[in-house]
């Protein structure tokens, strides 16, 4: 790299940049902490909140308890997964509306987009560590070293 391509770089622009970041990851971090995923079965006899922290609160209708201990604890499990589900599709949309097309959340579901930018990024790595070793040995040179 030349120093041409270094005096290229806008500093006050990548400060800005990560600032903004930053305070994006901040805002999640303060949001996700208020979710809590909610979910009742079909019959209304269980009710369940759930939240990072897990089981938030579990309701159980009276007439919960003339079911067998199989069925209820059946339908916790149910509840449970779905207030769970509940849970994620917030932190998702609560990701989406930070971050937008750059949702981290993006490669969960795309495992194959998150190895093309990790590749992605291990090339440009291997470029830039070329470049500062060739730099390195240029100076070397001149200073017969």
């Amino acid at each position: 790299m030349s120093d041409g391509e270094y005096g290229s770089i806008d500093l006050e622009k990548l400060m800005k940049g990560a600032t903004a970041q930053m305070a994006s990851m901040q805002r999640v971090q303060e949001s996700m902490a208020s979710l809590i995923g909610r979910a009742e079965d079909r019959d209304g006899l269980v009710t369940v909140e759930f939240s990072a922290a897990g089981l938030h609160e579990l309701k159980l209708n009276p007439k919960a308890m003339r079911l067998s201990s199989g069925e209820l604890a059946e339908k916790i499990k149910t509840a449970i997964g779905d207030a769970s589900q509940d849970l994620q599709r917030q932190a998702s949309e609560l990701m989406a509306d930070v971050y937008g097309d750059d949702n981290p959340m993006n490669y969960v579901n795309n495992p194959e987009a998150a190895m093309e930018n990790i590749r992605m990024a291990q090339s440009s790595f291997d470029r830039t560590f070329d470049d500062v070793i060739g730099e390195l040995d240029r100076i070397s040179r001149r200073l017969d070293l």
